[in-house]
């Protein structure tokens, strides 16, 4: 699987900005796919994840109720819709597929294929 970020910007505190994840291959709706960021200096953080079948989702705490994120398994595509964004959203943000969804085991290492990262940035 081969995954692409786009969408990023600059934005200011409190708009909302969307993120996509294209994929390509054909077993993509075998996959769970991730949403990681990292901010300078920080480590690669967890922010969202959904399972193949869009079933089920899990959001970081910091990003709970104001980020959502879908998948078009037809589209091969993966949204992050961002609202209400804070100036500690700013970072690089990562698309990632695993093999499977998991709320326990959602680190960077558990990942399978990361995309090129999209940066997003907040101003206040």
């Amino acid at each position: 699987v081969q995954l692409q970020a786009s969408g990023g910007g600059l934005v200011q505190a409190g708009d909302s900005l969307g993120l996509s994840c294209a994929a390509s291959g054909r077993t993509f709706s075998t996959y769970a796919i991730y949403w990681f960021r990292q901010a300078p200096g920080k480590e690669r953080e967890f922010v969202a994840g959904i399972s193949g079948a869009a079933t089920f989702t899990d959001y970081a705490d910091s990003v709970k109720g104001r980020f959502t994120i879908y998948r078009a398994n037809a589209e091969s595509m993966v949204d992050l819709q961002m609202n209400s964004l804070k100036p500690e959203d700013t970072a690089v943000y990562y698309c990632a597929a695993g093999r499977t969804f998991s709320r326990l085991y959602k680190s960077p290492g558990d990942m399978d294929y990361w995309g090129k990262g999209t940066q997003v940035t907040v101003s206040s």
